[in-house]
This record gives C-alpha cells, sequence and structure tokens, in this order.
C-alpha cells in the first residue's frame, strides 16, 4: 500500500521539552528508535486503520517519534501525536457530519466516542499537536514559511521533497505574509490560513526547527516535474508582487500554482 497522499508541516523540539512526567512517553519511543521520516505518514495510517477494524476508535496512547538535528548539532524531537490528532479528526467528524453517518461510522454510542475523544485531546494538555496534514496538496501559504533556496531533494530510494527552516524565522515569515495578503486581498482564504499557522507555531519552543514535507504527494510527480517545481519560489514572488501592489504578476503565479497542484489533486479520483 503506497504512503497516504498527505503533504505534512512540522515541528522539532529540543529534548529539554519532554522533560518531567508528560514527556516520558517521547523518552520512551526514543529508546526505542525513531522513525524514518518517510515512514511516518505509513506508521501514522496503519495504526489508525488497526483500531478502526478492531473495537475501539482511536490509537493507543503508544508514541512514534522522528528526530532531526539542529543547525548547532542539538538533537530535536517532533512526536507524531496519532492519538490527539485523530481525536481532532473524530470530534470535528461528530460536529460536521450528519448524525445517519455518525451513527453508521461509529457503530457504539456517540457519547462514549467524543468522551473518549476529547480525553485523548487532553491528554497533549496546553500543548499543540506537532504535526498538522493536508490532503492531495500543500497548501500555499505553508510555503512562505520557507526559504526557496533550501528545498532537499531526493530522488534515489526513497524520494522525497522537503524544507526545514528555524521556527523563529518561519514564525516571523508567517506573520509577515499574513499582514501582505491581508492587506492585498483581505482576511479570508490564505490569510486566515497564516494567521492560524502563525498561532500554532507560537506554541513551540524557539529553538525548534519547521519541515515542510511534500509527504506522499510525490507519488503523483515525476523526477523532472519535481526538479523543475518553484512552488515555493512563486509563492514568495506572489507575496512580493501584493506588496508592490502588482496583481497581475500576483495572480500569474497563482495560476501556475493552480496548475502545478491541480494537477496532482486531480489524481483524487484514482486514489
Amino acid at each position: 500500500m503506497p504512503e497516504p497522499f498527505l503533504s505534512y508541516l512540522r515541528v522539532y523540539e529540543p529534548l529539554r521539552a519532554f522533560d518531567g512526567p508528560t514527556g516520558a512517553p517521547v523518552r520512551d519511543a526514543l529508546r526505542r528508535g525513531p522513525l524514518a521520516a518517510g515512514d511516518a505518514g505509513t506508521r501514522d495510517r496503519d495504526r489508525c486503520l488497526r483500531v478502526g477494524l478492531g473495537s475501539g476508535q482511536l490509537p493507543t496512547d503508544a508514541v512514534d517519534v522522528l528526530v532531526t538535528t539542529s543547525e548547532t548539532g542539538d538533537t530535536l524531537v517532533c512526536p507524531l501525536d496519532t492519538r490527539p490528532r485523530a481525536a481532532a479528526a473524530l470530534l470535528a467528524f461528530l460536529t460536521e457530519e450528519p448524525p445517519v453517518l455518525r451513527a453508521a461510522v461509529l457503530g457504539g454510542p456517540e457519547s462514549v466516542a467524543r468522551r473518549d475523544a476529547e480525553a485523548a485531546l487532553a491528554e497533549i494538555g496546553a500543548g499543540a499537536a506537532h504535526v498538522v496534514s493536508s490532503a492531495w496538496t500543500v497548501p500555499l501559504p505553508w510555503f512562505s514559511l520557507v526559504d526557496p533556496d533550501a528545498r532537499r531533494l531526493t530522488l534515489h530510494g526513497t524520494r522525497r521533497v522537503h524544507w526545514q527552516v528555524p521556527i523563529g524565522t518561519a514564525l516571523a515569515r508567517a506573520e509577515r505574509a499574513e499582514k501582505i495578503v491581508h492587506s492585498g486581498i483581505g482576511d479570508d482564504g490564505p490569510a486566515e490560513v497564516l494567521a492560524e499557522t502563525a498561532s500554532w507555531l507560537a506554541r513551540f519552543d524557539r529553538t525548534s526547527v519547521v519541515e515542510l514535507d511534500y509527504g506522499g504527494l510525490v507519488t503523483f510527480v515525476d523526477d523532472d516535474a519535481l526538479r523543475a517545481d518553484t512552488s515555493a519560489e512563486l509563492v514568495q514572488d506572489a507575496l512580493q508582487a501584493l506588496q508592490d501592489g502588482d496583481a497581475d504578476v500576483a495572480q500569474a503565479c497563482y495560476e501556475e500554482l493552480r496548475d502545478f497542484w491541480g494537477a496532482v489533486a486531480a489524481h483524487r479520483g484514482n486514489g
């Protein structure tokens, strides 16, 4: 089974963020050994599928982690937070879907599912999940966080496209981009995503690193197209054009981005 067709925005925090009792599951996961980033989506999916086919509604509280290093060589850790992320998705489902669909999917009392989901979500306390994902595309505002020239492209073995950026830089870029977009096109859409992203990033240790990863979406883009991909540059150019009041250039950048990511999303019907 292929990797899930998701892109990811991840935060890797320093080890000190996991000191104390609440960090014990993360420290245990480190002792077991971290995952490779290319295996993270599959591990998420497999844990959720095993539970969905059994008697429970949420993954167990076992923790999986990814590891990277900072520019100074310090170890940084990203827990996948599969259980609280699944809980958040379940609560959204219970809020947004009609009663008939909820009853058909749950196979048990909704009150119990909601209670369990709220308890699982509370496990991260005042913190935040270290991973957010998007199906079939990369949200264009995410590209405003990264330096286009810092892209890491791997085409041999496990194909991968990703960027890493210090969280302080990512947060400053998100806040700047939100102001530009708000001034240029208003509060809805991209400006809202940027504001939410900045609020999320602000909840983590300031020496963390943020990672933007194409994840399983590389399945639908051949090597030549990945080499030629300029999504990050186009978003930066669009932001500059909006700041300069050049709507034509901003629109041209958006149309090129829409064509590229629309071609990826067009595979949804076959996924």
